[in-house]
């Protein structure tokens, strides 16, 4: 497989990770930590890392937005459910 069909599975296969956490409320940050050692907010962060190696700014609000599928304090406010 050359790089570029390579890159373009990658980027897919992140796109339906992002669909699916976006669908799946659910699935609490807190959970997906404990059980596969990322959540949400870790892709954001990872976003943000990427973009800085290839010269390419992106806030830390701007990648959560893009992660969670709005801002960051409407999905807690919808979403979250408090830590028992």
């Amino acid at each position: 497989m050359n790089n570029d069909i390579k890159q373009k599975i990658d980027a897919a296969t992140f796109r339906r990770l992002i669909n699916f956490l976006q669908k799946n409320t659910e699935l609490q940050n807190i959970d997906l930590m404990n059980l596969a050692g990322f959540c949400r907010n870790c892709l954001s962060k990872w976003m943000v890392e990427e973009g800085k190696k290839v010269n390419i700014d992106i806030s830390y609000d701007d990648a959560r937005k893009s992660v969670y599928g709005m801002d960051y304090e409407e999905w807690k406010k919808k979403f979250q459910k408090p830590i028992e």
